[in-house]
């Protein structure tokens, strides 16, 4: 079995990490800065920080923000949100990040993911996946979860993968912030169609929850959540040593 990761991510919005359910009914939790800087110093293994409503809004990415985050956390970073062109994986790789996810602006532009990876390497361009059930379909939504693209969302992730994407971040806005468990369904199927990581993310509410996610779905590479870890309710810690105890490989 290979290595597992858990990440937490920072959902950003005007400079201060939030968190909502669904992905709607945002509150404020902390400043994105203290919080990867004790995640990188407390056993996560990766960060991802979104500027969640860069795409909403259409415009760039916060860099000043980010440029902070980056130089206080000595864990890769993967950043996202507002990612439309060549210009902006350029402007936020030399902010700090290690590898750039890219949802909405591959959508309106399905060529940035060949042409990142082929600049960049496939390890550095992350497929970000929001993806809600529409009359029993994967269907694929852009803006935050704000807008369905009528884009059959597995198919859309194999054309990415094939395109370039080094890794898939799976978002289920059906569970997102539920905490009632990883969609398995959803990342079974997404497993079964790509050869490159796939990270779960949305519904993580207790340590068991990850390990039903890598005992059953072992193709899962990483388990992805926000509030469990910014609230307190779960430390990376205590669930890595949870993980190891029922004999899955973490870091």
């Amino acid at each position: 079995m290979i290595t597992k990761r858990i990440i937490p991510c920072l959902d950003v919005r005007n400079g201060r990490v939030v968190k909502g359910v669904n992905f709607e009914g945002l509150n404020d939790i902390s400043s994105p800065v203290e919080l990867g800087k004790y995640y990188s110093e407390h056993g996560a293994d990766e960060l991802v920080f979104y500027d969640i409503t860069a795409s909403f809004e259409e415009r760039k990415l916060f860099t000043d923000i980010l440029k902070e985050v980056a130089e206080n956390v000595f864990i890769p970073l993967t950043v996202g949100g507002g990612i439309n062109t060549l210009e902006d994986f350029d402007r936020v790789l030399k902010c700090g990040a290690d590898k750039v996810s890219v949802n909405s602006g591959a959508i309106r532009n399905p060529s940035l993911i060949a042409q990142a990876a082929k600049r960049y390497g496939n390890q550095c361009v992350v497929l970000s996946a929001d993806i809600k059930r529409v009359d029993g379909k994967f269907m694929l939504f852009a803006k935050g979860g704000r807008e369905n693209t009528g884009l059959d969302a597995i198919q859309w992730i194999k054309r990415c993968t094939e395109a370039g994407a080094g890794e898939v971040v799976v978002n289920s806005i059906d569970t997102d912030g539920v905490k009632k468990g990883f969609d398995l369904e959803m990342l079974e199927v997404v497993c079964e169609c790509v050869s490159v990581p796939v990270i779960a993310s949305g519904g993580a509410g207790c340590v068991s929850d990850f390990v039903t996610l890598f005992k059953k779905l072992p193709k899962v590479d990483a388990g992805l959540a926000a509030s469990i870890f910014h609230f307190g309710e779960v430390s990376i810690n205590e669930l890595k040593h949870e993980l190891a105890t029922q004999g899955i490989i973490v870091r």
